[in-house]
């Protein structure tokens, strides 16, 4: 193997992650928590 050839692998193994990432970010089963994570520097005790 050389180096460009290891140079794709992680660059495909990047995008992959991102691409995960992203679809877990905006999953509908995730809006709930990440709204309630969002409003908790609002909250007053």
């Amino acid at each position: 193997m050389d180096v460009n050839t290891a140079r794709v692998v992680v660059t495909l193994l990047s995008f992959v992650m991102f691409i995960g990432i992203m679809v877990w970010a905006y999953s509908s089963k995730n809006a709930s928590e990440f709204d309630e994570a969002g409003k908790l520097p609002f909250d007053q005790d």
